[in-house]
């Protein structure tokens, strides 16, 4: 099918390209940028007036629970949700249920969503089997099958000589490993150590388990020489260590979740369940901290971190309730929100969804290394559709994910998708 998107404003965060122009596809490609071939003729007009052109956002952190949750169909709600937010590549951990440590169920899952032509998943596959820190994963196998990198997802690897042992194969074979940066022994709270947690009588997790998860990290990055790619940091102690490990020349890389970008602990309100998650959220200094690091480049990456949690599971006492929030239909409103209010220019804004996120994936995509996160003629159809103008308020009925536990329920946000191309096809119209 051929498809002209026309009479919209191409923004596009690689080139810092500005201007108003029509997107000519064919053949899951885009031909042509400014004016189409006198000879296109389009299947399908997608009137853009008003609108800005963004190649598809690529999301590094996002569960879609399955494999383990079948029976809910969350694939494929999970999956529109994403086309709903503009999403069109992204990244799902190994934590699902069977863990990904088979090739068999990387190919499952890579199949079942590529029939679906919601967007194209990346899979993490776990750096050890059943995410125990125990034995190594067949990792060449699984990248053969498909993954694009290895995680322990929130499971921290307790042996470090596991972990050596890991870095050291990942390193010769020229794989990335994903890990958040927590102590195994001291990441086992609730909340964020401080006054708030005490006198809500919460488990904390202090500063310290991640600053100790991050020195661990480095030092065995160093020692093997692999790249490192650091999920979910939450404090304003690490941003400084990641600055310095930056400053040193060390192969790493870093993201944030919308979630620590925009709340603190006392958006846990009185024991809101909605804003329990993993990492917990922290103080105002570590916000600020954040979000100046994201703004300079320090911290490489945003993510959702969606993880859509049932009612039932979040319907208990703050410390039973399950961690998580759906959050991949908020990730360019609120990367353009936090734009917004520091005075980040709009085409770092989209970086952090497109472009930067691009360059963490790497070599590991294959072809699609060239195109991804841009809008570059020859490359993949990845398009965003997005009107400025457009208000909308958080809701459960808003929301496409089968999650509709947020801690961002009733803010209002400005801005709407209405399309979203993923590799040339229309995978969700909200027109």
């Amino acid at each position: 099918m051929n498809t002209l998107i026309q009479g919209g404003r191409i923004v596009d965060p690689q080139t810092g390209e500005l201007r108003q122009a029509d997107i000519a596809i064919a053949a899951r490609r885009i031909v042509a940028i400014g004016r189409a071939n006198p000879d296109f003729a389009p299947d399908r007009v997608i009137d853009a007036t008003g609108c800005w052109v963004l190649p598809g956002l690529i999301d590094l952190q996002a569960r879609l629970r399955e494999p383990g949750e079948e029976h809910r169909h969350l694939l494929e709600s999970e999956m529109a949700a994403a086309a709903a937010g503009g999403v069109t590549s992204l990244v799902c951990p190994p934590d699902t249920e069977p863990v990904l440590d088979e090739p068999a169920l990387v190919q499952m899952l890579k199949m079942r969503t590529e029939e679906a032509h919601h967007a194209r998943l990346f899979p993490l596959g776990a750096l050890t089997r059943a995410l125990e820190g125990k034995a190594l994963t067949e990792m060449a196998e699984l990248t053969r099958a498909g993954c694009v990198g290895f995680s322990q997802a929130d499971h921290p690897v307790k042996d470090t000589g596991v972990l050596l042992r890991a870095m050291q194969y990942a390193h010769s074979h020229g794989l990335s490993v994903w890990l958040q940066p927590l102590d195994a022994w001291l990441g086992g709270g609730v909340a964020a150590s401080g006054p708030l947690a005490t006198r809500m009588g919460l488990a904390g997790v202090p500063v310290i388990a991640e600053t100790l998860g991050f020195h661990r990290l480095i030092e065995l990055a160093r020692s093997t020489g692999v790249r490192l790619h650091l999920t979910k940091i939450s404090s304003a102690a690490t941003v400084e260590l990641l600055r310095q490990a930056k400053a040193e020349g060390l192969p790493v890389t870093a993201d944030v979740s919308i979630q620590s970008l925009h709340l603190t602990d006392l958006d846990m309100g009185y024991f809101d369940s909605r804003a329990r998650l993993s990492p917990p959220l922290r103080q105002l200094r570590d916000r600020d901290a954040l979000r100046a690091a994201l703004a300079d480049g320090t911290i490489d990456a945003l993510v959702s971190d969606h993880n859509p949690v049932h009612h039932n599971a979040k319907d208990l006492p703050f410390a039973d309730a399950e961690p998580g929030a759906s959050a991949i239909e908020l990730l360019l409103n609120l990367a353009l929100k936090w734009a917004e209010e520091d005075g980040v220019p709009l085409t770092r804004a989209l970086e952090v969804v497109t472009a930067a996120p691009a360059r963490v994936l790497g070599t590991a995509v294959g072809t699609l290394s060239a195109s991804l996160g841009q809008l570059a003629l020859g490359g993949s159809a990845d398009v965003c559709v997005f009107d400025p103008a457009a208000q909308w308020q958080v809701s459960a009925a808003a929301l496409r994910s089968q999650g509709k536990s947020t801690p961002f329920e009733g803010m209002l946000l400005q801005g709407k998708v209405r399309h979203t191309l993923a590799a040339g096809y229309v995978s969700h119209d909200a027109a």
